[in-house]
Parts: C-alpha cells; structure tokens; sequence
C-alpha cells in the first residue's frame, strides 16, 4: 500500500492539495503520515508520497507530481489527452501565478504590501473572467485543476479577501464554495470560514516550513520576532484604516447607491388580454420580471396561438402548407423539470418559426391522467387527510376524489408551460380521461379485440406488492449491486439481504447421490418444480429420468436436460420455478412442467407447506435458509454482484407473478413501423437512433396492457358465464370466455351470438383492471381530434413529433404501430429526439440527489434554503433529505440567481446537441442573461441613434455592405439549422451576430459617423445611410431571434418603428421570419476584406496592451505591401480608427520610412502595424518593468531545462507532460524574444531622445 507523508499543519496548502487529490483517487487512497519520509528516500520536502517498497523510482516529492499522480488513478487528470493539457495548464497557473502573490498577501514574513495585494487581485480576475460561463476550470466536473487553484487561493479567503473583494469576484467565490462544499474537499479542510475584518489577529497562518522539526536556533527566534513585529504594524495599520473608515466623511460626497439590476418590475395597470405599454421609456437595464410581465396574455388573447389566425376558414388551403405536432402528454401529477423545459424550449422554438413562415400551425396541449403516479398521490392524500384507504371509499368514490383532486390540482402544469412561454392552442388541450378520448380508448380495445390482436394470457408480469399491480418495464429501476448489500423494502422494518448467492443440495430419490443448485432468491425454491442440466453436461448423464425430493413437501421433481443452462456456471445444475422466474418460465412451457404460485397480491406465500404459509416472502427467505441448514442440505454463501429490479414508484422490489392478462399481439405491428422507417415514409433524427429501432421493433415481445388500478381506462371487456348445463364453464384466462363492447349490453348480445343461446342466460363480469396508461397515450395523435367520430384530415397525420429519446420504445413505436393499425396511416412523417437533460456532473436527474430543478426556479431564481426547503414539503425519507441538501449545497452554495425564461430557452437550445446527453449547468444560463442585457443596451443606443423622427425606408442600401453581408449570413444559417433540427448551430449563428459583429464592431464603427452627422452634406448623408442599415439589423436580428427568446425580442420589437406601420402585423411572434430570397446581400469579397482590417484592428490593440496604452491615444502608421492595400486600408480608416482607439492611421508604402519611436507588429502578410509610443510613456520605468519580467521567464525557463535535462526525466514523467512542458518552454521562449524586442525598441528610443 502506497505512504503519503504531509505535513501536520492545518493551512499547509501543499500537503492539502494531494490530500484532497487523495480522496479523489478512489479504492488506491494512500494511508497518510504527518511526519517527515525517511532520510533514505532522499525526499525532503512534502509532501511525498512512497509507492510499493520506498525503492528510488518508487518516490514521488512535491505537490505537483503527488497530485496528479493521485488524481490521476481516481481519473481527476483529465480524460483525454486535451483536457489532461488544460489540467497542466492550470496547474501551472497555481504553482507560478497564484501561489507567489496569495504567499505575498498572507505570509507574515513578508510583510503586506498594497502591491502585493493589488496583484492578487489582479491575478483573481483573470481567473474570475476564465470561471464566467464555467461551472468547473475543464470538463464538467471536479478535476485536478479545480483542487490545485483552489487551495493556491485557500489562505486569501481564510484570512485576506474581504467580502468588498469576494463580492468583485462573483465566479471565482461561487466555484470556490462549490468546491470547498465537495464531500473530498470538507473531509480534508473541514468547514471554511471565509475572512471577515471583525476576525482576530490572521498570525501564525501559513508556514514557511513544517511546524513540526528540531528546535530552533536563536537566529531563527530573532528572525521570526522580526516577523512578530512587522506583524504588529501591520495589524496597527489595518485598525487605522477600520477607524478612518468609521469616521464620516468630511470633504468626499457620497455616491449615490447603485441600483441592483434585475429587480425592475413593470408596474402600469394592465388587464389580462390587453396590451402591454409601450409607450413609457425602457428601463435602464434589462429585467425577465419586467420584461416578461404581461405579453403571454395578450399573444393568447389575440389568437396567435391558434391555427385558424390570419385565415378565413381552417379548411382554405394554405400554399404554404401545414405544421402539426401534438405536445408529449406530460403527467397530470407532474411539475416542470428541466427535461419538460428542454422539450418545450425546442418545441415551441419550431412551432413559432413554423408560424413564422406563413404555415397553418398548431402545436396541441394535453395532459396524461398517468395511472399509477395519480392514484398513489389520491392514496396518500386520502390516508394523511382522513384515515382512509381507496378500499374504505369503494371504487366509484375514490374515482370521484381523484376527479376532484384532478380538478384542483391537474392544470399547475399548464401555467408552468405557459411561463415558459409556449404557443399552445389551450382551446384544444385534451386530457386522455376525458370523454371524447376515452371513447377513443373504448374503440382502439374493441377493434383490437375483435380482430385477435388483443388476447388473454397468463404470462409472467413485473408485479409491485406494494401498489398491488403490473407495472410496465419503464417503470422499473434497475439497482446494480456489486455483492452483499442491505436494501430497504417497503412494510419491512429491517433491511433485506441482497446480492448473495446461496447454494443448497437436492436429495436424488432412490440413492445417496445430491444435486447442487444456487440462488439469490432461496424463499423461492418453495415454488421449484425441477432441477435443468445441460444435454452434453457428462456430469448428469447418469441422471436422466431421475428426480429429486422437495425437502420441505412430499414433491418430487424431475432432472430436465435444456440447452439455456450454462455449464460453466456453479455445479452446471439450477433449479427451475416456472412461476417466479422469465427463464424459468419458459423452461416450464418447453418440458410441461407444473407453475406453483407462491406469492399473493400482498407478496405473502401461498400454496406452501406450514411454517411458510401466510409469511411475508423476506421473512420466508431467512426461514427456508435456516431450515436448510438444520437439515444439512445448506451449503455455502457468497457475495454476487447483480441486478435487483425495484419499483420506481414504490421503491418496492419487483416479483415476477403469474397473472392473467390482456396482450397485444406486437408481431405483425412491430414490422409495419420498422418497414415504415425502412422504405423512408417515417424518418427518424439523428439516425443513429435507427439500429436501436431496428433492433426493438425486428425482436419485439407482446405487450401485457392489464393494470390492477382503479383509475384509468377501465378495459372494456366482459367475463362471460353461461346459465345453460349445455355448456361448460369457462376459466379467466380462456379469451373464449371473454367479450368485449362498447356497453354492457353490446357484451351481452355479442355473447349470446357466440354461445348460441338467449340474452337472458347470460351473466357478464366486466373486468376489474384498467388499461397501461401507454395505449391511452398511443392513440394520442389521433384520439385528441375525436377518432373515430371525427374528420382527421386537417391535422392528422400530424408534421413532427419531438421528444426524448428516452421514451422511443415506450410511446413513440407504439404511437406508430396503433396509427398505422387503426387509421392506416403514420401519425407523423418526422421524429426528433433530444438529448436527455443531466446536472452539471453527468448524473441522471434525481429528487433523492437534489439535482431536479424547477425551471421556475431558474427563471425567477431562488436561495439555497428556498431549495432545501423543497426538499422538506417532498416525500423523500430523512436520509435522502440530508444527502439531497447536500447535493444542493455542493452545487448551488449561493441559491440559483434569476436568468428569466429568454435565457433558460436559448441556454437549453444552445446545450442540444443531436444524440448526446446534455450536461446542465445552471450557473453558465446566467451568462444568457447577461446577453440579454448585451442586446438591451445595443437596441437602446441604436434607438437614440436612430433619433425620434426616423422613418425606415422600404429598400435598405447597401452602402454598408459588410454588416449586410455578415445579417444575410446569420439569416442562412438560421433557416439551414432550423430545416436540420441543429439548435446549436442556430443559437451560435444568432449570439455571433449580435455580439461579435454587429456590437462589437458595427455599432463602435457607427459612433464616429453619427457624432459627425451635423458637419457636411456627405456625413449627413452617410448616416442617413447607416441609420437604415442599423435599423434593418435590428429588426431583423430581432426576428431572427425571436422563435428562441420570444418575451425580450416582442419587448424590443414593439419599440421600433415600422415599415408599413398600416399593414405590419401587431406582434414579432406573427411577422415573417427573415430568410435568404429577401436577405442574399452576403459577399465573400467584403467579407474577407473586414476580416483583414479586424485583423490590423485586433494587432494594434495587441500593442496597446503590451504596452499599457489603455487610456492614451496614438498614431498609427501601417505600412502596406502594395497599392490595393493601401487603398482598402484608407477605405476602412474610420473604422479602423475608431475600433483600435488609436490618434490617427496613416498610411505608408513599403519604400516609405517608418518615425522613429515606433512599436512594430505584423497584422498579415499585406499590412505591418507601426504604432508611435515616443513622447506618450515614460520609457526607463517600461524598460524596467520589463526587466523584471524578463529576468522572471529566464528563471522560469532555467527551472524548467533543468528539470528536462535530468538523466530519468524522459523515463519517470509521461510523455504527455514532456510535450506539455516542451510547449510550455517554446511559448516562453517567444514571450522573452518580445521582451527583449520592446526592451531594444526602447532603448533606441532613449538614445534618440539623447
């Protein structure tokens, strides 16, 4: 086992750093020593840590190397060779950026320095602006990198960064409470107290060397009273400072208290339906709160939402064509996640541009009365409220309580959908309880029935005890165990024993021989009717037609030969309980063997000998396995990992139960849908879903639709008994006795037909069970426009059905096979499925690891204890509670801020990507809001730029051809991502334009234009010009993206003026939606000539910063390769003026001298950039600062060769860090040849000067 030696001091940050890395290293954790290695490891610092014996290539010293060693076997390095690079990267980042300046700060012996302090800062904020759209430094989740910066930032937080300081640095605070609030993290460091001025006396904080060692010299006491002492002032100092900041203010005026952002509302009297006011002027900043207020309403009201607006009649053929989709029926139980939220942000995002192109669109609600879910919540609510069960009210009542809690509770989905903004067509939404869809139900059975596809069975079904019904295969769990594990099961005090394997011996009747056998579920032996061998097993050859004795009855059971048994498996024998087991089963039916039943509905034993009859069956299972030892025939126990199916809804484990049911025959169905997909009339996107329903659909089982419920469809079927001694009683699970109708009295007639005798001889019981809520929800595109009474030819088949892939098999195939078996059609022509919705690390969405958030949450925004308390009103046990907070604590440490719908939208739309899971954030939609704001404040300048009286003419100029070209390049990319479903492409395209291009540069080029408007007729005339460029940017850029953001662009939208204000349509959410036939003004000639000045623009900003030119002006001259250029450049010479915030650009011929005084860089192979720096800064203290940057690369570049130079270095570090410090080495050795450069460049110009 591997030593870590660290030292005992608690903010000894190196050895915390490959503590924490340790408890990230999984089942290779080392043990830990707080002393110092043995002098023969030769490793003198630490920590250090020893792997095998201690041998010389066994040792591993310092913090770097021990972590990532560490890290690495717990995969925290990075998981491929590019995030193992950004690893390296940040590590370095701590070792040579962070550590010096956060020592610098903290270290009492050195004393603190304002600069010191100042640099820190400084250093934080390049890591705060790295941390903005991140919630970890690489990946998705906690790596190395995360550990190594944050404990190099550990001290200042504990005892340097005051709030003032955390406050500034939002992300970098936010990630460091995420980390320091990890399980690994607080095992280590304990809770950390973030520093607070009040706090005492921050001394004796960090050591320079372990506390623990020899005793110190008297030097080393008087250097460490010089310590004490410079402590001493430099606490006295900071009483001062608290003092003089207690004093008020005598000469200084206060400022006024900045407004907090986000908390503007819209408060002008607006009823329901009316129309917001636009009148009054926008706020400062954008607000969702105000922003969103009101507009929902009014889009309902005016009929956007519906397919008849804009049309004479519904029926009038549209040349546009027709969108029709039906939304996936979310649970009437339900409240929104994330995943509702992503399915509706897609949704809604195609119906509006749908509806936006001119197409007669209508996108349907509907509500699931989801069987199981529902009536556990009436249950439950029954019992806390009353004291009752359903079986105290009867049937018919406890229908009534869940209608009424249907009533009152059933729709908060609907307005959570509505805050989301979706344009469903409320008139039309349909719950699959109500008449019109049930009768739909009704006829789907009958038709079924009678044509044989639906049939009566007894077959093994998934079987809850807890909720006393079938459950389908979605709802079971699927809980992998990886050997002896204790689970809770419902109605059993203590927990059951799982995960074992236990063998026992049958007798061989008639000779001492046994027969031995092995089982995870030994109470079920009292159901075993036969011992299974393998054909060709030589072992059992001598056994064939031989038995075994049940120990505890008087059966005898036969040794069967069957070729599913494998012979590598324990003994080669297994026991055989046709009623309990799928395999088993089907073993039974091949050798006609009898099915036992042992367990009841309640999961009590039945059909057993006494002591086992009437035991629960986990209580039976310790009694058999006691038994068998008592009689000898016991033989071993051992761990198993396996699989253990447990009820999603009860958490109870699932029994297979011999019951009998009604099936649908799937066969010849499953093979009309496959070949639908094959012959290319259904497509279904991405296609790599296809192989999976090729191979679902080709292989596919009959589907057991019977569930023990009360509420849901009851199964239309009746159980014929026959008043006549002519003909012979019938048994449940003979169809022959079975008739289905659409009344009793239908039932009754078919009967009587069937039996040959009079109406009156017959006696009907019509069956207790209710159908799978999933074939209410197959029939779902075509029931909700009232098949079969209705005409469906307007909507059905409908366009696209868009879900998750999730449910491909569950709803989606089966939707396809009852279409095309009922209405001989496809329901719809086109499938998307989206990616499934995770958290931030990867993991399923789950209430017990409070990572399941309401997207209202993320909208409106909420605390951390608002969530925890969330957690306290849900049904989670206690236990899950308490890990769930801490799920939350870990990930939300300071609450969820507000992000508004428009953000949430775009963020979900952005992160799908076709086939793949989506890992979400929360914290990165926050960097959504902030682009919101972004294209608030662009709209609003460009509107006083614009000015009150501007007219937007009917034809745009094309004067300012490149921002034309770059908006008719986003128009092409929104309407190809659209037509492909490829959302991230759509969201890139539309961020890209309005930020990068028409802010960024457009807007900052247009400043100049504008100021200048008033001095001549030309100016005048250029920005005329301009203003309708700007104006048709805007208005397009706002209907590009309003299909995505609908609430903020309608805001902004309503804000400009029109076209043709008579005739434009009232809202952006039914204007056309922009495309290339109206907008092909793209040239790839202006464009790469923009691209060449961005690249001038962005070399002379570069050689601003390096020379720290932020706020001073300068000439530029660019010397230009030939005429052409020259001409371009003096073409875009405002722009480039403007853009580089330099004094003047002037232009120079190759041949032409460049003033002395000059900085140089080269913008391309066309253009050399030549900025004047004589006289704008003072050169010796520049010459200095790079001095001293210099001599720091030397001394980093001399450590680095030194350690590359080391005889095992090519043999000891992996290759990947060889290449990563080779390249570590090629940038500084640039970075020092700039230096170097400049220091020349200035030295030229001291002697000039001279």
């Amino acid at each position: 086992m591997a030593t870590l030696y660290v030292s005992p001091h608690p903010d000894d940050f190196r050895s915390l750093l490959a503590l924490i890395a340790a408890e990230f290293s999984g089942a290779s954790r080392p043990q830990t020593v707080t002393e110092d290695p043995p002098v023969s490891l030769n490793a003198r610092s630490r920590p250090t840590l020893v792997l095998g014996a201690g041998e010389g290539d066994s040792v591993l010293s310092g913090d770097s190397a021990v972590a990532w060693y560490l890290a690495d076997q717990g995969k925290k390095a990075g998981v491929d060779a590019k995030q193992q690079s950004q690893v390296w990267q940040w590590l370095s980042f701590a070792d040579n950026e962070l550590t010096p300046v956060s020592c610098a700060v903290v270290f009492p012996l050195m004393g603190l320095q304002q600069s010191s302090r100042a640099e820190l800062l400084r250093v934080l904020k390049v890591l705060n602006q790295a941390l903005e759209p991140r919630t970890f430094l690489v990946g998705e989740s906690i790596t190395l990198a995360d550990m190594a910066v944050a404990t190099a930032v550990l001290l200042p937080f504990k005892y340097a960064l005051e709030p003032s300081d955390r406050n500034a640095l939002t992300n970098v605070t936010r990630w460091f409470t995420t980390c320091i609030n990890q399980p690994q993290f607080l095992k280590v460091l304990g809770k950390v107290t973030l520093y607070a001025p009040t706090d005492p006396k921050a001394a004796n904080v960090c050591p320079a060397a372990d506390s623990a060692g020899p005793p110190k010299t008297e030097a080393q006491l008087k250097k460490e009273a010089k310590k004490r002492e410079k402590m001493e002032k430099f606490q006295q100092k900071k009483e001062t400072e608290a003092k003089k900041k207690t004093q008020p203010a005598t000469e200084k005026k206060a400022k006024p208290e900045k407004k907090e952002l986000g908390v503007i509302t819209y408060n002008v009297p607006t009823p329901p339906g009316e129309k917001k006011d636009v009148v009054s002027p926008l706020p400062d900043a954008y607000s969702p709160l105000y922003v969103e207020a009101a507009w929902y309403s009014w889009w309902e009201k005016q009929g956007f939402f519906k397919p008849e607006y804009g049309r004479k009649s519904i029926s009038e053929q549209n040349p546009r064509g027709v969108f029709m989709m039906c939304i996936p029926p979310p649970n009437v139980t339900g409240s929104l996640h994330l995943g509702h939220a992503l399915t509706n942000a897609i949704q809604d995002s195609l119906t509006r541009w749908h509806r936006m192109r001119g197409e007669t669109t209508l996108w349907n609600p509907g509500c699931d009365h989801a069987g199981i879910a529902t009536q556990v919540v009436v249950e439950k609510k029954l019992m806390r409220e009353r004291g009752m069960s359903r079986h105290d009210l009867g049937r018919e009542n406890f229908i009534q309580e869940v209608w009424k809690w249907k009533n009152e509770k059933g729709d908060r989905i609907y307005h959570q959908l509505k805050k989301l903004g979706s344009t469903l067509d409320w008139d039309r939404a349909c719950f699959t309880m109500d008449e019109k869809l049930s009768y739909g139900v009704q006829e789907a059975f009958i038709r079924m029935h009678e044509e044989g596809v639906i049939y009566r069975s007894k077959r093994l079904v998934n079987w809850s005890c807890t909720l006393n019904s079938a459950i389908s295969d979605i709802e079971v769990d699927k809980k992998e165990l990886t050997g002896r594990t204790l689970l809770p099961v419902p109605g059993y005090k203590e927990k059951v024993e799982f995960g074992v394997l236990v063998s026992f011996a049958y007798k061989v009747e008639g000779s001492d021989e046994e027969v031995i056998v092995a089982t995870t579920r030994i109470e079920t032996m009292l159901g075993d009717t036969a011992v299974a061998v393998h054909p060709t097993d030589p072992r059992y050859q001598h056994l064939k037609g031989k038995t075994v004795l049940h120990p505890f009855c008087d059966r005898k059971m036969p040794i069967v030969f069957d070729d599913f048994v494998d012979m590598s498996f324990g003994t080669g024998a297994v026991k055989i309980t046709p009623a309990h087991d799928h395999n088993d089963y089907e073993v039974g039916e091949r050798h006609n063997l009898p099915f036992i039943n042992i367990l009841d509905e309640n999961g009590l034993l039945i059909n057993v000998p006494p002591p086992y009859l009437g035991m629960k069956r986990f209580e039976a299972r310790k009694a058999v396995l006691q038994d068998l030892k008592d009689r000898g025939q016991f033989k071993e126990t051992k761990d198993n990992p396996m699989v253990v199916p447990v009820c999603s809804r009860s958490k109870d484990i699932v029994e297979p139960l011999l019951k009998p049911q009604w099936y649908v025959n799937c066969s010849d169905m499953g093979k009309q849908a496959a070949d639908a997909t094959r012959e290319g009339r259904l497509k279904i996107i991405p296609d790599h879903h296809l192989k999976t329903w090729y191979n679902w659909l080709d292989n596919i089982r009959d589907w057991c639709i019977s569930r023990q419920l009360w509420w849901g469809h009851r199964i239309p079927a009746y159980f014929i008994t026959v008043n006549d001694p002519s003909v012979k009683p019938g048994e449940d699970m003979d169809g022959h006795y079975w008739v289905s109708g659409r009344s009793e009295e239908e039932a009754r007639q078919k009967a009587a037909k069937r039996f040959c005798v009079s109406v009156d001889k017959i006696t009907l019981r019509q069956d207790e069970d209710v159908l799978d809520t999933w074939f209410s929800s197959g029939i779902f595109p075509f029931s909700i426009f009232g098949w079969p009474n209705e005409d469906l030819n307007m909507f059905y088949p409908g366009t696209l059905l868009e879900t998750g892939h999730d449910i491909l098999f569950f709803w989606v195939a089966r939707m396809v096979m009852m279409g095309l078996k009922l209405t001989g059609k496809l329901p719809f022509k086109e499938v998307y499925l989206h990616a499934v919705v995770r958290d931030a690390h990867g993991r399923k969405m789950s209430k017990s690891l409070g990572n399941v958030i309401d997207p209202l949450d993320v909208i409106t925004g909420i605390t951390l204890e608002g969530l925890h308390a969330q957690l306290t009103d849900s049904n989670l046990d206690p236990l899950e509670a308490e890990k769930a907070k801490q799920g939350q604590k870990s990930d939300y440490p300071n609450g969820i801020p507000e992000c508004g719908t428009d953000a949430l939208r775009f963020a979900l739309c952005a992160y799908t990507s076709q086939g793949r899971d989506i890992n979400l954030d929360v914290n990165r939609i926050l960097g959504y809001r902030h682009f919101c704001n972004k294209l608030w404040n662009a709209v609003k300048f460009s509107m006083k730029s614009l000015g009150d009286n501007f007219v937007p003419s009917e034809k745009e100029s094309v004067s300012d051809r490149w921002i034309l070209s770059r908006l008719s390049a986003a128009v092409g990319l929104c309407d190809a991502g659209f037509k492909a479903y490829d959302f991230p492409a759509i969201t890139t395209a539309i961020y890209n334009f309005w930020l990068y291009e028409l802010c960024d540069i457009y807007l900052e080029s247009l400043k100049p234009v504008f100021s200048k408007a008033e001095e001549d007729g030309a100016s005048q005339r250029q920005a005329l010009v301009s203003r309708q460029s700007l104006y048709t940017c805007l208005e397009v850029g706002l209907r590009l993206l309003s299909p995505l953001m609908p609430f903020v662009t309608e805001e902004l939208y309503q804000r400009l003026p029109r076209r043709r204000p008579l005739s434009d349509p009232p809202s952006i959410s039914v204007t056309s939606y922009p495309n290339t036939e109206e907008f092909c003004w793209q040239s790839d000639e202006v464009d790469r000539d923009m691209e060449f000045v961005m690249s001038v623009v962005k070399t002379i900003r570069s050689l601003r910063s390096d020379y720290n030119l932020n706020k001073t002006r300068a000439d530029c001259y660019l010397q230009c390769i030939d005429p052409a250029t020259v001409s371009l450049v003096q073409k875009y010479c405002l722009q480039i003026q403007t853009l580089s915030y330099s004094q003047a650009i002037i232009t120079l011929p190759t041949n032409k001298p460049v003033p002395e005084g000059c900085a140089v860089a080269i913008a391309s192979d066309r253009c050399t950039v030549n900025l004047m720096l004589k006289g704008l800064i003072d050169v010796e203290k520049e010459v200095a600062k790079l001095m001293t940057k210099r001599g720091d690369l030397e001394k980093q570049m001399e450590k680095l060769r030194e350690r590359m130079v080391k005889n095992d270095y090519k043999e000891k570090v992996p290759v990947k860090v060889q290449e990563q410090e080779a390249e570590k080495l090629r940038q500084s050795q640039t970075e020092l040849d700039k230096v170097k450069e400049a220091v020349e460049n200035f030295k030229k110009m001291m002697q000039l000067s001279a």
